[in-house]
């Protein structure tokens, strides 16, 4: 098979051996790829893949058809639609998965959609649910909106009764942003101003959260799952405890694939439903072949985009 390859911080469409699936696993001919600010991350040495995950083929989420399964496989069979939550190996013709991160495509969903969809909800999903507990009629707030986390964010926590506000730079987005459920959409600084907020998904990091923090409600909650930022800052830690309030922070790639699994079995009960009626979708803000990852990774590099962007079959 060929595959997205990184060497010495370059992108190359390389040969490597077909993988074979084990007991628990499928091999899928992949036919969308989603890209994430983990794989540039990736590509600039800072952010390795854990034991056992190829370690120069990026990518954290795919959709394709199951070629092949392995023995102790009951949920999937050859020629079925699905998509899945790897920690990486994502970008090539070829993937073995396990089962517990799998999910169906619904009917009608696109392929590039469907790429773009296990990381992006699945992380939103865990931050809004997993992490903050979100009720319904809170008020949420959501930093970098316009990404495919935070366009995720603003769906879920509106289908759950929330009361989402948008926080994009890019204004062109607030439109969209307003279509997608956002009761709000503004540059930060307004959005902030949009405050109390019950729940916040920080996906922008240090020079985010300090305003984050102060405008958070008593018994405020912080999920922080972004850091292009960075990652280090002085936080007023009498901001947060005269509020009350509690700050976490979690990644999806290197948990135990049970956990995993968990976090997509909510994401398949819950989200996908939505889905099928049309009510949640997967904006995608452009597409490019696969053999031409380097494209890709300069779109998103440049920022300013809407939804996904997302690595297609060549």
């Amino acid at each position: 098979m060929r595959a997205v390859t990184i060497a010495d911080g370059a992108l190359g469409w390389s040969v490597h051996p077909d993988p074979v699936p084990g007991d628990t696993e499928l091999l899928v001919a992949v036919r969308a790829a989603g890209l994430n600010a983990a794989d540039l991350l990736q590509r600039r040495g800072r952010y390795p893949a854990p034991p056992g995950v190829p370690a120069d083929i990026p990518g954290l989420e795919l959709a394709g058809e199951v070629i092949e399964v392995g023995a102790r496989v009951t949920r999937f069979a050859p020629g079925d639609a699905v998509m899945a939550l790897v920690a990486g190996g994502a970008q090539a013709e070829l993937a073995v998965v396990d089962e517990r991160v799998v999910m169906p495509v619904p009917d009608g969903m696109a392929w590039a959609e469907a790429g773009g969809f296990p990381e992006a909800f699945c992380t939103a999903h865990d931050a809004l649910f997993g992490q903050c507990r979100l009720q319904m009629g809170e008020r949420v707030l959501v930093t970098g909106a316009a990404g495919g986390v935070g366009t995720a964010a603003i769906q879920l926590a509106a289908a759950a009764g929330g009361r989402p506000v948008a926080s994009a730079r890019n204004s062109q987005a607030h439109g969209m942003l307003l279509e997608l459920g956002a009761v709000a959409a503004a540059e930060p600084d307004e959005a902030l101003s949009e405050g109390l907020f019950d729940v916040a998904v920080e996906l922008v990091g240090a020079a985010s959260l300090p305003g984050v923090v102060g405008a958070l409600a008593t018994g405020g909650r912080v999920a922080v799952v972004g850091v292009g930022s960075g990652a280090r800052m002085e936080l007023d830690l009498l901001a947060l405890m005269g509020r009350r309030a509690a700050i976490s922070g979690a990644t999806l790639r290197a948990r135990p694939v049970d956990d995993k699994g968990a976090v997509v079995s909510a994401v398949q009960r819950s989200v996908l439903p939505l889905v099928a009626s049309g009510r949640i979708r997967v904006p995608v803000a452009g597409t490019v072949a696969m053999d031409a990852a380097p494209v890709a990774y300069e779109q998103f590099a440049a920022g300013g985009k809407l939804g996904k962007i997302v690595l297609v079959a060549p």
